[in-house]
């Protein structure tokens, strides 16, 4: 069966061996891959690949071979002509449509595309129910549900949870460890060095040591002075999950890489989701009870913390300007928008930038990039790219 697939994906680099191939094999006749093409893809990956360094070798294979099968069974090519000029729909979000569309797992979405696909035999556009584009539906491409499969198109907002010949793991390949090392050297310009410590004087001062020993007639005389070391302080604030899901992996690089760059006095990083309210979170899961009071850090820390925001500043308005939040019900925020407590941020902070991940181009009536430019108005927003990391460190030492 399919031999030549196990020859593919030994071609690009991939250890499968025999055993694991008869594995398969053994699986499928039990009918573990449930008669389905996206479970044949997960059986496959966890039965012959055997590190998540992998991962994107296999979906290139995976996707070569398996080129001429389309997703969810032929999606007619009418149906993709329409989705791949979509047409412009500006103001059609509807809040109540969102928080049902979050609801949906992921199951019963794909078993509505399967309905809709049965069904739908005309192009539509801006609405809820249909395949289309710039709507509220759960499928189709440059629409504003939270959730969804995108269909044709090209990705707008970084929402939707499953695309057909996506590949996903690309970030995890071991030949983009470079990236960090990247980052570790821009960080190397966030440095204040200081004498000033109250450590003892341990380190030779070699052109004192000569100055002294010229003027002791030649006697040897060694000066010692206290260790000049980095008294930059920083504190990262990290946008979490939604949309930043998108960009986990260029973010985990990041992370990797300012904490491997130990040269700091201190570093501390927190997590917010979209907003930061009255809590921070101590881990990316913005779990409740694993968290510090916004408050208690802004008294804490010291005016003197270098802030470096990271986040795609993309949210519904009303998370960043609504009255209050309750985005995250479990949460029990208190009052005070986004907007508020990212002012109580920069009003603590002097020195502080914004890294975002994601586009910057402000589009004026866009639903999704309204937030965009209001914090753009309010921080000094640099790429997250490592000339971007660059510039905004630049910005951090030099600003007063």
């Amino acid at each position: 069966m399919f031999n030549s697939f196990l020859y593919l994906l030994r071609s690009k680099g991939l250890n499968v061996s025999l055993n694991e191939w008869l594995s398969l094999n053994e699986a499928l006749d039990k009918g573990l891959a449930y008669s389905g093409f996206t479970s044949f893809y997960y059986l496959c990956r966890s039965v012959l690949i055997k590190s998540e360094t992998d991962f994107d070798k296999f979906d290139g294979a995976f996707l070569e071979f398996f080129k001429d099968i389309d997703f969810l069974n032929d999606i007619p090519k009418e149906l993709m002509d329409w989705l791949n000029k979509p047409k412009e729909t500006p103001g059609n979000y509807d809040e109540e449509t969102a928080r049902k569309n979050m609801a949906l797992d992921y199951k019963r979405i794909e078993e509505m595309l399967r309905e809709r696909l049965e069904e739908q035999d005309s192009e539509h556009n801006g609405g809820k129910y249909w395949v289309g584009t710039g709507g509220m539906s759960v499928f189709g491409n440059n629409g504003n549900s939270p959730k969804g499969i995108r269909v044709g198109g090209e990705s707008v907002h970084k929402r939707a949870f499953r695309v057909a010949g996506e590949r996903h793991f690309k970030e995890f390949d071991e030949s983009n460890i470079i990236d960090i090392r990247q980052f570790q050297m821009a960080f190397r310009k966030l440095r204040q060095f200081s004498s000033k410590t109250d450590e003892p004087k341990s380190e030779l001062d070699l052109d004192k040591s000569i100055d002294e020993t010229c003027n002791n007639a030649g006697k040897l005389k060694l000066v010692y002075d206290r260790p000049r070391r980095n008294t930059v302080k920083v504190l990262m604030l990290i946008d979490s999950g939604g949309s930043m899901d998108y960009y986990r992996d260029l973010c985990g690089r990041l992370f990797m890489a300012v904490r491997k760059s130990n040269h700091f006095k201190d570093l501390k990083i927190y997590y917010f989701h979209n907003a930061i309210y009255e809590r921070l979170y101590t881990d990316a899961e913005c779990m409740p009870g694993r968290w510090i009071e916004t408050e208690t850090l802004l008294r804490t820390l010291g005016s003197d913390y270098k802030v470096i925001i990271v986040g795609d500043a993309a949210m519904a308005p009303y998370e960043l300007v609504g009255s209050s939040n309750y985005f995250f019900s479990y949460s029990q925020m208190g009052e005070g928008n986004g907007l508020e407590w990212f002012r109580k941020i920069k009003g603590r902070f002097s020195h502080i930038v914004w890294l975002n991940p994601g586009n910057m181009n402000y589009i004026p009536g866009n639903y999704w990039r309204e937030t965009l430019g209001i914090l753009q108005e309010e921080f000094d927003m640099y790429p997250l790219s490592v000339g971007g990391l660059e510039t905004a460190l630049k910005k951090l030492i030099s600003a007063k």
